[in-house]
């Protein structure tokens, strides 16, 4: 953001539910969002161009009754700028993300000769079934909320509210028993032009330790790999020590970090 230089008023309107525009003769110079994530929590989200309209712009939504404490944002650790305004109204760390870069190489990853468990096949990206997946999804996430609680998982998972988390089954990888035919374990990719994303990785509580999660790694990275991508990107909660640990022994260094903070 720059400083503002003009001496022109700057209007805040809203403008849908929310949803705030800043204008200045009738031009959006700032906008800003709130959204509730799957755990329903809201989030916010300022961009503004002058630093005195992010600020006007933010004051004016924190003080909107339709948006109850806590609110929560996420902030790129490098920029301070961004992290002084927010401190500055109030809002306080409470989590950090690794922003972690992936090899695709299997032999950087250590990945070559991972294999599923017995009786587990991996189904690779675009061929697993939407009825089976979504079931999964569900289980997964009920897990999740009954441990840690969804408020520690990535905050870039789909900010569903409803039962259809599960959009589009072409960006996942899954892990299926053979006996059964039950979805055991899902890897989801988010097709980014510059470089793929890895939004989720999650095994089922009881098939947990037995090398599903590595195995999917091991196909999607392959695949990844052979069609000329390098390197993947990822977020990994600071305080996920099993994520951190898999993600650090496959060679993925830690480009940059995010801090979700609070206003309570």
């Amino acid at each position: 953001m720059k400083p503002k230089n003009s001496l022109r008023p700057t209007v805040i309107a809203r403008v849908a539910d929310h949803q705030w525009h800043a204008l200045e003769d009738d031009q959006v110079v700032g906008r800003g969002e709130a959204w509730r994530r799957h755990d329903g929590r809201l989030f916010v989200s300022v961009d503004a161009w002058h630093d005195a309209v992010f600020d006007q712009l933010a004051g004016a939504m924190l003080a909107d009754a339709d948006l109850p404490r806590p609110l929560y944002t996420m902030v790129d650790e490098s920029d301070l700028d961004l992290k002084s305004h927010w401190e500055r109204l109030g809002f306080t760390t409470r989590r950090r993300e690794w922003v972690c870069l992936v090899p695709t190489d299997p032999r950087i990853t250590g990945l070559g000769a991972a294999r599923p468990p017995s009786g587990v096949t991996i189904l690779p990206l675009g061929t697993a079934e939407k009825g089976p997946l979504r079931e999964l999804d569900r289980t997964i996430r009920a897990e999740v909320e009954s441990s840690v609680g969804w408020q520690e998982m990535p905050a870039e998972v789909l900010p569903r509210l409803d039962d259809a988390t599960v959009v589009d089954p072409t960006k996942y990888a899954v892990a299926r028993e053979a006996e059964s035919g039950a979805y055991v374990g899902l890897l989801r990719v988010a097709p980014v032009p510059r470089q793929p994303r890895i939004g989720l990785v999650a095994v089922r509580a009881d098939r947990q330790r037995r090398g599903i999660a590595r195995a999917l790694l091991a196909e999607v990275l392959g695949s990844l790999h052979r069609s000329g991508v390098r390197a993947v990107s990822a977020e990994v909660a600071e305080r996920n020590a099993a994520a951190t640990s898999l993600f650090d022994t496959i060679g993925a260094e830690r480009a940059g970090s995010n801090l979700e903070v609070v206003l309570h």
